[in-house]
């Protein structure tokens, strides 16, 4: 079986790989196509540390080939949207609707897969650079079929990350001003969430001036190339900024932009042990530091949603994949993805 492995010093296309049956409350999934998110390259780069040999992927859409015992919301043959939440389904965050905060749903990798003798971990209880992947049942959400999978994959992450961070965490209402910093697959997606969400003012901000365009496409109201040029578009601030980079001079930026009672929500991964500063004195007007795990998405309600939303026109999916790459040419999505010159990258297989 073909799949991404990193083994600490390189990532590569091995065609070696094996990964287990379905046990109990679990399903075997064909995957058919996967996004390539900077957190796959975070960890390639070292700026997300994790256990090696491993797959990667987290973002990826396919068919569930089997199921294993008491596994009853999804059938063999069904279309599924992966999520990477292994959630219990059981504790007191799970119960209040908060699986995000599940804590055994956090650092807690497992090895479905074997390379002759040697188990490999599995990346964001996902995987989805494999030809076939173990997922916990809560994983596998159905999607409808008339949705192409290269575009249902796309919601395992980049939208779950990006349009929930504006509907579920922000809470982004009609009428706000909202200003994103970085449009890549995480930019575009908090972008088209402040669109669906009413937003009357949204900023993107993106050093290459090419993106100007996909931006607006999806919804921005203006462009802009630099951090410094936004106080002449809103001159008091916005009431909700997004940090889509992961660069701690950004996030101060974000801090150092919102208006009274505004909200700097951080979804950009910068290094573990990155610090970052902004002035105390400026948070006594109801401003506020959000940090934001994967959109504080529920994916089964979530990917539902979206779906929906895709079907009747309100979602851009598509026009996120603007490129796709056979996987054994992983090298050259990912270099292209780092380069900035594509949304996002899809790995087909």
């Amino acid at each position: 079986m073909r799949g991404v492995l990193f083994d600490g010093e390189r990532a590569e296309v091995v065609h070696d790989l094996e990964v287990r049956d379905p046990g109990p409350g679990e399903v075997l999934v064909a995957v058919a196509a996967a996004g390539l998110c900077h957190s796959d390259l975070s960890v390639v780069d070292g700026t997300i540390p994790f256990p090696v040999p491993v797959v990667l992927g987290h973002e990826g859409a396919g068919v569930v080939e089997a199921v294993g015992v008491g596994v009853t919301h999804v059938v063999p043959g069904d279309h599924v949207a992966l999520s990477t939440l292994a959630n219990c389904g059981t504790c007191a965050e799970c119960d209040r609707g908060r699986p995000t905060m599940c804590r055994r749903a956090i650092g807690r990798p497992s090895r479905p897969f074997r390379r002759g003798d040697r188990p490999v971990f599995q990346f964001a209880a996902n995987s989805a650079f494999a030809e076939r992947t173990v997922v916990k049942a809560v994983q596998a959400v159905p999607v409808p079929k008339d949705i192409p999978l290269p575009s249902a994959a796309l919601i395992g992450c980049g939208v779950l990350t990006g349009v929930g961070a504006v509907l579920n965490r922000a809470r982004v209402d009609r009428g706000d001003r909202v200003l994103v910093i970085g449009t890549g697959g995480v930019g575009l997606n908090v972008v088209q969430g402040a669109r669906i969400a009413g937003a009357l003012r949204i900023v993107a901000v993106d050093a290459n001036p090419g993106k100007e365009e996909t931006a607006r496409r999806f919804g921005a109201t203006d462009f802009v190339t630099s951090v410094d040029e936004v106080r002449e578009l809103l001159p008091d601030g916005a009431d909700h900024v997004f940090e889509c980079v992961g660069r701690v001079e950004l996030i101060r930026a974000a801090v150092d932009l919102l208006d009274r009672h505004g909200q700097a929500v951080l979804l950009g991964v910068p290094p573990a042990t990155a610090e970052a500063s902004f002035l105390v004195s400026s948070m006594y007007l109801d401003k506020s530091i959000l940090g934001c795990r994967y959109g504080s998405s529920r994916p089964q309600r979530d990917i539902a949603l979206y779906a929906e939303l895709y079907r009747e026109g309100r979602l851009l999916l598509d026009e996120l994949v603007t490129a796709a790459y056979p996987v054994e040419e992983f090298a050259r999505a990912a270099a292209d993805a780092a380069a900035g010159k594509v949304a996002r990258a899809v790995l087909t297989f």
